[in-house]
C-alpha cells in the first residue's frame, strides 16, 4: 500500500534516474520532461554502478532535495554473475544514500518478488520470489529500505507486472516477441497451447505511474498492473490480427498451467483517478507507431 506524503501533488525539484538509455528509464525520463519537471538520467556511460567508486561517483551528483528513480537493473538476472553485478548497483546506491540522503526515493522493482505459483496477487502477499530475477529484486528492496529507514527517507517501491512497449530489448515470450514475429511473417511458437493468463501493462502507464508517485511523494509498495489477464494465445491472435500477417502453432507442454491475475485495489485507491491502457488499445497503438 501507498502513503502519500504531499496532501497536494507538487512537482518535485529534481529527479535523478539511475539509469539512461534502457526501456524503462527512458520512458521515465521523457515522461519527466513533459510533466514539466527537471530530470537527468545517469547510465553505464557516466556512471557504472559496479564499479568500487560508483557510491562517491554517484554521491558527488545528489542533492538533498533530489528525488532518485532506482531503474539500473542487469535483467533478467538469471545466473550468479548477473545476481553479482546487480547486488553490487545497489549497494553503491544504499552506500551513496547513507552519505548523501536525498528527499524521496522510488525503486522501479517487478512483481517476480512473489511467488511464481501465485495466483491472485496483492500488496499484502508475502514476498516470496521462486526465481533469481525475484530474489534479486527483493534484495534490492530490502537493502534500500533499510538505508532509507535509517536515514528518514521516504521509499516507494513499484512492481510492474509484465510490460509492453515499442523498444523492449529483451524479446522475452509475450506481446513484444509477438509482434515482432507478426511483422516479420514468422509463425508465433506458443508454450503449450498458450493457455496462461498473464497482466500486460504498457511502459507509457509505468512511466506516468511513477511521475504521480513523485509528485505526490509516496511511500509504500504497489503493484503495477491493470488488473485484467489475458492468455498468452489471445495476445499472439491480436498480434497477427494488427501485423496482417503471421501464424500460431502450439508446442508439446513442459511445465503446469498457472496462470496470475492483479487485485489493483491498492493502485485505485492511491490514484483513483487514473486509469491505465486497455491491452487492445495499447498493443494496437505499437503497430501503428511502428507505420509511422
Amino acid at each position: 500500500m501507498l502513503e502519500h506524503l504531499n496532501t497536494d501533488p507538487a512537482n518535485p525539484s529534481r529527479v535523478v534516474i539511475l539509469g539512461r538509455t534502457g526501456f524503462v528509464a527512458s520512458n521515465i525520463l521523457k515522461t519527466c520532461k513533459f510533466a514539466g519537471i527537471p530530470a537527468i538520467a545517469l547510465g553505464r556511460e557516466n556512471l557504472d554502478l559496479t564499479h568500487k567508486e560508483a557510491s562517491q561517483a554517484l554521491q558527488a551528483q545528489l542533492r538533498r532535495t533530489d528525488s532518485l528513480v532506482f531503474v539500473s537493473a542487469i535483467a533478467p538476472s538469471r545466473d550468479a554473475a548477473a545476481m553479482t553485478s546487480n547486488m553490487r548497483m545497489v549497494a553503491s546506491v544504499a552506500q551513496a544514500l547513507s552519505e548523501q540522503p536525498v528527499s524521496h526515493v522510488v525503486n522501479i522493482s517487478s512483481d517476480a518478488v512473489y511467488s511464481d505459483t501465485a495466483c491472485l496477487v496483492h500488496e499484502g502477499l508475502p514476498a516470496a520470489p521462486t526465481s533469481s530475477h525475484g530474489v534479486m529484486h527483493r534484495s534490492r528492496e530490502v537493502l534500500l529500505t533499510d538505508v532509507s529507514r535509517k536515514h528518514n527517507i521516504p521509499i516507494a517501491h513499484l512492481r510492474p507486472s509484465l510490460l509492453y512497449g515499442l523498444e523492449d530489448p529483451h524479446n522475452g515470450y509475450g506481446p513484444n516477441r509477438f509482434r515482432r514475429q507478426a511483422q516479420a511473417g514468422e509463425t508465433i511458437r506458443l508454450f503449450g497451447q498458450g493457455e496462461e493468463q498473464r497482466d500486460h501493462v504498457a511502459i507509457e502507464d509505468v512511466a506516468r505511474i511513477v511521475v504521480e508517485v513523485l509528485r505526490q511523494q509516496s511511500k509504500g509498495t504497489l503493484n503495477v498492473a491493470t488488473g485484467r489477464s489475458l492468455s498468452f494465445r489471445n495476445c499472439a491472435e491480436l498480434a497477427i490480427k494488427n501485423a496482417g500477417a503471421g501464424d500460431i502453432t502450439g508446442t508439446p507442454r513442459q511445465n503446469p498451467i498457472i496462470h496470475r491475475q492483479f487485485d489493483v485495489t491498492a493502485r485505485l485507491k492511491a490514484f483513483p483517478a487514473f486509469s491505465l491502457t486497455r491491452f487492445e488499445t495499447g498493443f494496437q497503438r505499437s503497430f501503428k507507431l511502428i507505420g509511422s
